[in-house]
């Protein structure tokens, strides 16, 4: 009897492992061959003093004088600090605001304006440079019942609205000043406004089709404004038109957690294939790792991997790159934000490389 009850207990644990395992995802199909970028991680780069300290590294984001914007999952709902370049504290911004809950997004466009998209309150909030409430986008619920479930599989979307986020994730903008956001956990689409707020268009529904997603979770445009939608549900990346029209998809890299695109005449594409929040270390091994792209797509290399160290990524969610050689990673299992240093290769090494 005894031999029956551990043979069906040996049977139950090969069951759940194999199921676990099946749901591992398989590395991103680029791994193998890109090549790895040599990098480095400045120790404690973020300087706060008690009694304020991270929580969740949620939103990272840079202006144009290299101050750098955290917003932070904390004790008390969704916190938003600036520093300095050299990580030194500056201030804090919106302390207790109605629209802070569950942060998800910071971005700061070509103006300096601060943004931050907030899933727990449905919001997208544009704050001026010295720190006033300019702008706001969605509206909190008024029932106070807290942050909504992400529907189970199958179920129905609900009837979208044009001005109504449902868990928005992430915002970007085009050189007219046109507004684009993800909204995300509910809706499944892809929102187009003009700078006063005014609804243009969307593309979008809860599938695995072109045009279609499962969590767009963050979202980047170029200077030609095509809009990049990381697909993270879907492991892909979706090229759209600035109106909104699927031009190419990009499947090559893993669950797109986080997008960014470099500013400047030649810009690059970086996307974080990050280990999922869920301490599962079965995933660790085929994720963690971000990739540096162009923007047609081709992988240029790939660098990071998950851990809990300086130098390894703890669920990179998102990511600025201001600076194409300078990352910054807001990591939520780490709580914390990395500056992470990318050494570029010098001719001669490229030399050396193209002679082998």
């Amino acid at each position: 009897m005894n031999r029956r009850l551990a043979l069906g207990v040996l049977i139950l644990l090969s069951l759940v492992t194999a199921r676990a395992q099946q749901n591992v995802p398989p590395p991103a199909k680029a791994f193998a061959s890109a090549p790895e970028i040599p990098y480095d991680s400045v120790p404690n780069f973020l300087k706060l003093q008690p009694p304020l300290y991270l929580g969740e590294g949620i939103g990272v984001a840079t202006n144009s004088k290299g101050d750098v914007f955290v917003y932070t999952r904390s004790g008390e709902a969704s916190r938003l600090f600036e520093f300095d370049p050299k990580g030194n504290f500056i201030r804090e911004i919106g302390k207790g605001l109605y629209g802070f809950q569950m942060a998800h997004a910071v971005r700061v466009d070509p103006q300096d304006n601060i943004w931050v998209v907030d899933e727990g309150t449905d919001m997208v909030i544009k704050f001026t440079p010295d720190g006033r409430v300019a702008m706001t986008m969605g509206r909190r619920l008024e029932f106070g019942g807290g942050l909504k479930a992400t529907p189970p599989p199958g179920t129905p979307p609900p009837p979208t609205d044009p001005y109504r986020f449902g868990r928005p994730t992430d915002v970007a903008w085009d050189a007219s000043g046109n507004i684009f956001i993800s909204d995300g956990y509910t809706n499944s689409r892809v929102v187009k406004y003009d700078k006063n707020g005014r609804f243009l268009k969307e593309i979008g529904a809860r599938g695995t089709g072109g045009g279609e997603f499962n969590t767009p979770h963050s979202i980047q445009t170029d200077s030609s404004g095509n809009v990049y939608v990381a697909d993270r549900g879907n492991r892909r990346i979706q090229v759209l038109s600035n109106d909104l029209e699927l031009k190419t998809i990009y499947d090559n890299v893993g669950a797109p957690w986080a997008v960014c695109i470099t500013p400047g005449s030649h810009q690059y594409l970086f996307s974080s294939n990050s280990n999922p929040d869920n301490n599962n270390s079965r995933f660790n091994t085929v994720s963690g790792e971000i990739y540096k792209m162009e923007l047609d797509g081709r992988v240029l290399g790939r660098f990071g991997k998950a851990g809990k160290q300086l130098k390894e990524l703890t669920t990179v969610h998102a990511m600025d790159c201001r600076n194409e050689n300078e990352i910054l990673t807001a990591e939520i299992t780490g709580w914390r934000v990395q500056k992470l240093l990318l050494h570029p290769q010098t001719k001669l090494s490229l030399i050396q490389t193209s002679s082998r």
